[in-house]
């Protein structure tokens, strides 16, 4: 049998970092600890990770050859420096970070003890089971890295079954705020057509909508805004008008006031498919004197 590679530890056994680490493991790396919280973490640590030791940060990290920090964005920082000040963190040692809001130099006080730093973020949404393993395969992953490194984190990447996209070190933010707008936001969205389904009487909303949202999702990566059907492309203000209408009695009536936000958020998506429709003066004009007049009488 051939011996583990390199010894891993987990810092963050949460959704991301419990399915990596099982994905290193079965690619013939050790873990050999993993730093998990919650009771939510370490349940998935059983799971995923079974027979991993849950240690604290100091002992993973004079452990392993290879650092994984799966960490929230704004811990990252604090926990890199936190790190780097112990003074346990051995030269030469690899430090992944699986944020796509950052590049490397939120590792820079590791960097200056001497460790590698790498960036590695996968472009899927992760449940933190093991059905995530198979959707690593094929999966986009954004490295960035000092060049040097770069053959590295490619190197991680093809173990986990992903293809390694260059990002730049300024263009990170960019590029996370691409994918959180489409992947959380489209989850609000369908979160909101649910409710109004439900509220209607329809008992599954998810299995009435996926056919028509199936549809859509295929074309718009396919073609874009070239997509777009509905009322607003076609022109049609007078349903325009019955969807704002209909929609703010929902919300006038919304269990919870804080989720009051069906005519914002139609308004607000109906406004960006406007100005990406094409239509006559007349009808553009008519559509968006609609939503702009819903909006000021709310404001009022």
């Amino acid at each position: 049998m051939t011996p583990p590679r390199l010894g891993i530890g987990v810092i963050g056994a949460g959704r991301v970092g419990a399915v990596l680490g099982a994905a290193l493991r079965a690619q013939g790396h050790g873990i050999l600890g993993a730093y998990a919280v919650s009771d939510a973490s370490r349940a998935r640590a059983a799971e995923l990770l079974p027979g991993v030791p849950l240690l604290d940060v100091p002992a993973i990290v004079e452990r392993s050859e290879l650092l994984l920090l799966a960490v929230p964005d704004d811990q990252l920082g604090p926990l890199a420096a936190g790190i780097a000040a112990t003074g346990l963190a051995p030269g030469g040692q690899l430090v992944v970070h699986t944020s796509g809001r950052y590049g490397t130099e939120v590792l820079a006080p590791l960097a200056e003890a001497g460790c590698a730093p790498l960036a590695l973020h996968p472009a899927m949404t992760f449940t933190g089971t093991s059905a995530d393993l198979p959707r690593l395969v094929g999966c986009p992953m954004a490295v960035t890295a000092a060049e040097e490194f770069l053959p590295v984190a490619a190197a991680l990447v093809v173990e986990l079954g992903g293809e390694a996209v260059v990002i730049l070190e300024g263009d990170r933010p960019t590029y996370h705020a691409a994918l959180a707008h489409a992947a959380n936001h489209l989850v609000v969205l369908v979160d909101q057509s649910r409710e109004v389904l439900r509220r209607l009487g329809i008992d599954d909303p998810g299995a009435y909508l996926r056919p028509l949202l199936e549809a859509a999702l295929d074309e718009s990566l396919r073609r874009g805004s070239r997509a777009l059907t509905g009322p607003v492309i076609r022109g049609d203000a007078g349903t325009v008008a019955a969807h704002l209408a209909a929609l703010e009695d929902l919300d006038a009536t919304a269990a919870d006031p804080g989720t009051a936000d069906l005519g914002a958020t139609y308004r607000a998506l109906a406004l960006a498919a406007l100005a990406r429709a094409t239509l006559a003066p007349g009808d553009r004009d008519a559509i968006r004197a609609l939503l702009a007049e819903s909006t000021t009488e709310e404001d009022a």
